[in-house]
């Protein structure tokens, strides 16, 4: 539960204190605990085992932030697009998710994805989905398998694909305008392509913002449900 809070979007946000961040992850265990008495105790009395256990626990809530925070990551790819391709890529401000800086409109859409993950209640299905294991699988039974890196790969491509697609729109509309404007400029060489190409690109990149927003908004709920679902049957195959 632990590197769950500390991994996961919402929870784990660096914005938040480091101890209202061990609060919740202890009011978390103080609630599994009652429900999970008649488990089979860990021998203390054994190191190694015991390392073993913590570590194959930790694992899991790993899986499950670490899995849905590359998910969201991945719908930056669209913001960077559309700074690159706009020409706004200069304007970065700093990312305390990334302890680093970044394109105005990457963070834009990744705020916008964090929003979306909020409003279909991601942060209580990661929740639920960790108190689910501990019903199929007892504390210490999670094992560490090849299908842990096997379902992050593939929530990388789809998080990548996603990306790529919401922001189809705006490289379409910004490459065309590109050809366009250089048409121009070698027909007409007597208008100052320059000038009416940096308000061209502005307004197309405006219009293209709005497209990928929707875009966004509306295909990034779907794959909630499919990528915790994913983490969860990852831990199932490593299990048996």
């Amino acid at each position: 539960i632990g590197a769950l809070v500390m991994s996961a979007p919402v929870l784990g946000t660096k914005a938040a204190p480091v101890r209202v961040r061990a609060f919740l992850a202890v009011g978390l265990t103080l609630i599994v605990v009652p429900l999970q008495s008649g488990a089979p105790a860990t021998d203390v009395g054994n190191v190694y085992v015991l390392f073993q256990d913590i570590m194959s626990e930790a694992l899991v809530g790993l899986l499950l932030g670490l899995g849905i925070m590359i998910f969201l990551s991945g719908i930056q790819l669209t913001g960077q697009i559309l700074s690159q391709l706009g020409g706004t890529a200069l304007a970065e401000s700093f990312d305390p998710t990334l302890d680093s800086n970044a394109p105005v409109i990457a963070q834009l859409f990744y705020f916008l994805a964090l929003a979306m993950f909020v409003l279909v209640g991601g942060h209580t299905m990661l929740i639920e989905a960790i108190l689910e294991t501990y019903v199929w699988l007892p504390p210490g039974a999670a094992q560490i398998g090849d299908s842990y890196v096997q379902s992050l790969t593939q929530i990388l491509g789809q998080s990548f694909l996603l990306g790529v697609r919401a922001a189809a729109p705006a490289m379409t509309a910004l490459c065309l305008a590109t050809l366009v404007l250089g048409l121009i400029g070698r027909t007409l060489p007597q208008i100052n392509i320059l000038v009416v190409g940096f308000g061209v690109n502005a307004l197309l990149t405006l219009a293209s913002l709005f497209v990928s927003i929707g875009a966004v908004a509306w295909a990034f709920p779907e794959h909630i449900d499919a990528v915790i679902d994913q983490l969860l049957q990852a831990i199932r195959l490593a299990a048996e």
